[in-house]
């Protein structure tokens, strides 16, 4: 009994060595990141490289806010990436309500069809899509970064209709009975039963959105209409070799995706575990 109870603590030892060396390994790069982004150029490029900068230069934050209008950036992908969220959270919430509980001819084809666009390469839509947009006159708007998000998400509908399915069909009924329509039931009693799988798409979305570089690049052409990612990219051609302000810049970029991580963790690891469930 002893010897198997001392190989079971020996195993854990074991796995929790395994998961801490691969964390570390997995967070380094952004300790390195940080790390240069306080360095001077030449600590950026001496040889052999050292980790902890010899005299932090947090003025690089500043000279980053000086050289390019990072305000400008971070509050224009603020705004894209908030209307984004809520909007496909929305419209995928609906949709996914509709194929989960309503009765319809044609709901299975509905739903095989949402999620055969999967397959369709982003490459495949982007010229006839571009070409729309340029119609309408948004080119050099911010209206086709956010407002496509307002008609919804092959992967949103998929996860929230999977989470709908778990909830009880007798309470769909009893909220009907009592009166309600479905849009009630949808909004005063499947979206907070559906927090967690809500904030799990959220969590993806404003990943997705917040770090999109190709669409500002084909849609703006003025920087003060420009995001933080396409900002970034004109920092790089115009200060590339500068190491340390391309590090503090990319700082500014990722804090506030690990701020949003770390307040939704719970949720967004509970939306994951729950939503592939009946």
């Amino acid at each position: 009994m002893e010897t198997r109870s001392a190989r079971s603590v020996a195993a854990t030892v074991c796995l929790y060595t395994a998961l801490v060396a691969v964390a570390l390994i997995m967070v380094f790069p952004f300790l390195w990141m940080a790390s240069t982004s306080l360095k001077s150029l030449g600590e950026a490029f001496e040889y052999p490289p050292a980790f902890f900068p010899k005299n932090p230069r947090w003025g690089n934050y500043e000279r980053l806010f000086s050289t390019v209008p990072m305000t400008t950036f971070l509050l224009n992908s603020i705004k894209i990436t908030g209307l984004t969220v809520v909007g496909l959270v929305i419209s995928s919430a609906m949709a996914a309500f509709a194929l989960a509980q309503l009765q319809f001819p044609g709901r299975r084809v509905v739903f095989m069809g949402t999620l055969g666009t999967l397959m369709v390469p982003y490459q495949v839509t982007l010229i006839p899509v571009f070409i729309m947009f340029q119609y309408l006159g948004w080119k050099n708007t911010h209206y086709p970064l956010w407002v496509p998000a307002f008609f919804g998400s092959a992967f949103g509908v998929f996860l929230l209709r999977q989470f709908f399915l778990g909830v009880p069909r007798e309470l769909y009924e009893a909220a009907l009975v009592d009166g309600c329509s479905p849009g009630g039931i949808l909004f005063r009693i499947y979206l907070p039963l559906a927090k967690p799988a809500i904030a799990t798409l959220a969590v993806f979305t404003f990943m997705n959105s917040w770090n999109d570089l190709l669409n500002p690049l084909i849609y703006i052409d003025t920087m003060e209409k420009m995001p933080l990612t396409a900002g970034l990219s004109f920092l790089q051609a115009q200060h590339g070799s500068n190491w340390p302000l391309m590090m503090a810049g990319a700082m500014v970029s990722i804090i506030p995706i690990l701020v949003i991580f770390i307040v939704a963790q719970r949720s967004f690891i509970e939306g994951i575990a729950t939503s592939g469930l009946k």
